[in-house]
């Protein structure tokens, strides 16, 4: 019987973001008899792996002490070692330069990197690092076709060098729920209608556009309140507090504080979906959105932004609405629409919860990784 394969998913922290929630979901759903998956954080911030049941012998975690820690290479290659790894996966920047880095010294026969996003900013030294190191892979997941696309035009890699593997979503966790007493509890009236936006305060998330939109839907109309969900981010390369403020400074000088329900992080996601009638996703960019995922799992209708592949992921007229990025009338017309068609809206939820069953669930996801995984392991060793 031929032994599973060694896997190290190598990524910066283990917090509440998109990337962090995938790597758990991958390595719990992964097929253990064709992968033996380890997960190793450059932080011991980890709440997200407390679901992970592996945890105590899968999950490695070296901090990095500084940020620019090279260290952390020397480690995470005896870590490599040790382990007698056969394809190391890397998430996030430090996470993925570090990774190659470690892979080369470590002699890993695969090393692969990531694309999480599509048309996003580089600063100046990620692009020089990834430049630098990008002969060091043997290939790339994108979570999406457009951020595959990105990747290829931003450093030249050639297209044979990727793959796409899209976002699953738990639909036993995210499912239609009854949430009455947390409606209560959160202090939401008899009747009033909730839109939702789950996402870190990050810029990549737009907050403003769905701000302005509700301004607009204000003057038309009194019976709705905001759901916000997400923190600042504290790891990785990009505190969020300044965006946070400002996005702050807006809910006040557009006098919608008294619309606004600002949750936080919360660990009962999959409930708070289902206080909303819609969810919309206002993002400049994306890779595949879990938030949409997980919202129509939830049966809850998505109106998300062009970008990346959002239509392929939200079908238009069909789950939600896809509007054009930046266009606040349009967003207020269509969440307008969906909270006045109650049918329309139950119509759109069943279709989602339908829809995410049959194409995203994280079996699948899983089993595409660790073919990927398989494939490139023989390619390599050819």
């Amino acid at each position: 019987m031929k032994s599973p394969l060694r896997i190290l998913v190598v990524i910066s922290n283990l917090g509440f973001g998109g990337a962090e929630r995938q790597v758990i979901e991958l390595a719990k759903h992964i097929d253990k008899k064709r992968c033996e998956l380890h997960i190793c954080s450059l932080s011991d911030h980890i709440p997200i792996a407390e679901s992970w049941v592996d945890r105590e012998q899968r999950l490695h975690v070296i901090k990095k002490n500084a940020k620019f820690d090279f260290s952390v290479v020397f480690k995470l290659a005896k870590l490599m070692q040790t382990l007698e790894i056969q394809v190391v996966h890397g998430f996030l920047f430090d996470a993925e330069i570090s990774s190659r880095l470690a892979g080369k010294l470590a002699n890993i026969p695969v090393i692969i990197g990531s694309e999480r996003n599509s048309n996003h900013h580089y600063r100046f030294i990620h692009r020089f690092a990834y430049k630098l190191t990008r002969s060091l892979i043997t290939r790339c997941i994108a979570n999406s076709s457009a951020g595959a696309k990105f990747n290829r035009e931003t450093f030249h890699l050639p297209e044979a060098a990727y793959s796409v593997v899209h976002n699953g979503v738990d639909t036993e966790r995210f499912k239609p729920r009854d949430v009455n007493s947390l409606r209560q509890q959160l202090g939401i009236l008899e009747g009033e209608q909730i839109i939702g936006m789950f996402g870190s305060f990050k810029r990549q998330k737009n907050h403003p556009l769905l701000f302005t939109a509700a301004a607009k839907l204000k003057s038309q109309r009194e019976n709705f309140r905001i759901l916000i969900v997400g923190a600042t981010i504290q790891e990785g390369a990009e505190p969020t507090d300044e965006y946070h403020a400002m996005v702050l400074q807006q809910v006040k000088e557009l006098q919608l504080k008294d619309k606004c329900i600002f949750l936080g992080a919360r660990s009962d996601v999959e409930l708070v979906y289902n206080l909303c009638d819609i969810t919309v996703l206002p993002s400049l960019f994306e890779g595949t959105p879990n938030v949409a995922l997980e919202s129509m799992a939830s049966g809850i209708p998505v109106i998300a932004t062009d970008v990346a592949d959002n239509k392929q992921v939200i079908p238009d007229t069909k789950v939600g609405f896809i509007v054009t990025l930046g266009d606040s009338d349009i967003l207020a017309e269509r969440i307008a629409t969906l909270l006045d068609d109650h049918d329309r809206r139950q119509a759109f939820g069943t279709n989602a919860r339908h829809w995410v069953e049959q194409h995203y669930s994280l079996t699948r996801m899983a089993d595409k990784m660790a073919s990927i995984y398989e494939s490139e392991y023989a390619l390599q060793k050819k």
